[in-house]
């Protein structure tokens, strides 16, 4: 690698502290061969690590996994279960560290902890802003204006935006501004608000719908909820006891939904012959993905996305246990009433709302009256380029939706493509955003992976390119541990 000048390292903007940054950062940093570029993190919260998923401080939010499978390093599986057992934050009465589904929050703690010794050593800055538009510059270098006025040249970006909040379905977008209706489910402030004893309609039967549900009811809500999606299907659990993964997916993988489809079903088929649940089955499913999904032409990936993406969805993302008893709990109650059926319209009177809904394999439309609506339909995905800093760059062809209807288009190597499907050098897609190219990238090993693998692509980038004559035009660069 050539020398450069000391006074004008390479830059490295992330462009997004949450998970998928803070893992980039920090295998990018650890890594020899990029020791000479200054790597900066651009994200407004306080601490990096946390973003969306995990800087809840809800106690009822727990992660839907293990913690003996959450890390930063694939390297170290169980660094998270071990961060639990020498923090002392395992509950009274709780399992072992490795089985623990520990709080969301605490996750964000600790991946905090791990990046805070690299911003101290300073080879993280944490830039607390938001960046609002990107450019790009001659000889390939980016300009990031920054939420305080303060510009940002890169040689490289890394996007590793946030997902876009639920969209509101068209049915409910005359009252996306009403009170009562609560368009962003992540919003702590406003569920706090929910009278005790309001009617509660929630749209959507994912994880962030359990959170809801498990948080109203911590809160002292003691009115009915419904949660409401066209199969009427919510999460599923996990199996009462660790199974192993089991089926080969990799070996002639399937080139077609179909038939993908139906080699799943004769392993679960099987599985079930054995006494065994079809929890190994998805397990399988999930740590061989990339493979499956690469597989796929894309015409293929796109029906699976179309056609099956809700049946796999409230399989592979499953509950904690604890969420779960809350949620069983309140059915048996007859608080909370699943509801398979589609939205017809629905309007904003005196009392609450009326909402329109055509019940499954129902020709009848039925109104119901609710004080309060949640909408946790999941990411708008398509939307991503709505906003900054991705508006900017979808304007100037720098970026593009894939095809698949998951996220950015993305290369082989976590380059972004352009308008034309050409790579665009110094401009990388990190996190789930990729999708569209990996496949799995929503499971947190996988996201691991990933950004393993992206810091040395980007660490082989800086080799080939030239330093930023200089890093901030205007204002000063602010640090934070």
């Amino acid at each position: 690698m050539t020398r450069r000048p000391a006074e004008h390292p390479p830059v490295v903007a992330i462009i997004g502290g949450g998970f998928s940054g803070a893992a980039l950062a920090y295998h990018l940093a650890r890594r020899p061969d990029s020791a000479g570029a200054r790597i900066i993190v651009v994200e407004p919260r306080e601490r990096l690590g946390a973003g969306l998923a995990y800087s809840s401080a809800e106690p009822s939010h727990r992660i839907n996994v293990p913690a003996g499978r959450m890390s930063l390093d694939t390297a170290e599986p169980d660094q998270f279960a071990r961060w639990l057992e020498g923090a002392r934050l395992l509950e009274n009465g709780e399992r072992a560290a490795s089985d623990v589904y520990a709080q969301r929050g605490l996750f964000g703690r600790y991946v905090h902890e791990a990046l805070t010794p690299l911003v101290r050593a300073g080879r993280i800055e944490h830039c607390r802003a938001r960046a609002e538009r990107i450019t790009r510059e001659t000889k390939g270098r980016f300009r990031i204006q920054l939420s305080d006025t303060v510009e940002l040249t890169a040689d490289i970006v890394a996007l590793a935006a946030t997902h876009p909040l639920p969209a509101v379905p068209l049915p409910l977008a005359r009252l996306a501004h009403a009170k009562g209706f609560l368009a962003d489910p992540y919003d702590p402030a406003a569920l706090a608000s929910v009278p005790d004893k309001a009617r509660v309609l929630i749209v959507g039967n994912g994880l962030t719908s359990a959170d809801m549900v498990a948080t109203l009811d911590r809160l002292g809500h003691r009115g009915s909820i419904v949660t409401l999606s066209r199969n009427g299907l919510r999460s599923r659990g996990h199996a009462p006891a660790p199974v192993e993964a089991r089926g080969d997916f990799t070996t002639d993988p399937e080139t077609s939904a179909v038939s993908l489809l139906r080699r799943i079903r004769r392993e679960i088929e099987a599985a079930g012959r054995e006494g065994l649940s079809w929890h190994g089955v998805l397990d399988a499913v999930r740590s061989q993905g990339q493979v499956i999904w690469q597989g796929l032409p894309e015409p293929e990936r796109a029906r699976i996305v179309r056609h099956l993406r809700t049946i796999w969805d409230v399989h592979r993302f499953r509950i904690a246990p604890e969420v779960e008893a809350t949620l069983e709990r309140l059915e048996r109650g007859g608080r909370l009433r699943r509801v398979a059926a589609t939205l017809r319209g629905a309007e904003a009177v005196a009392d609450g709302f009326d909402v329109r809904l055509r019940p499954r394999r129902s020709v009848e439309v039925e109104t119901q009256r609710f004080d309060v609506i949640i909408n946790t339909t999941g990411p708008a995905h398509r939307s991503v380029i709505a906003a900054e800093p991705a508006r900017s760059l979808h304007e100037a062809g720098l970026i593009a939706l894939d095809r698949v209807g998951l996220g950015l288009a993305t290369a082989s190597d976590g380059s972004a493509l352009g308008s034309n499907g050409e790579p665009v050098e110094g401009l990388y897609i990190a996190g789930p955003l990729a999708r569209g190219t990996f496949g799995e990238l929503m499971g947190l090993p996988q996201v691991t992976a990933y950004a393993e693998h992206l810091s040395e692509t980007l660490a082989h980038g800086l080799a080939r390119r030239e330093p930023a004559s200089s890093h901030v035009e205007t204002g000063s660069h602010r640090r934070s541990a």
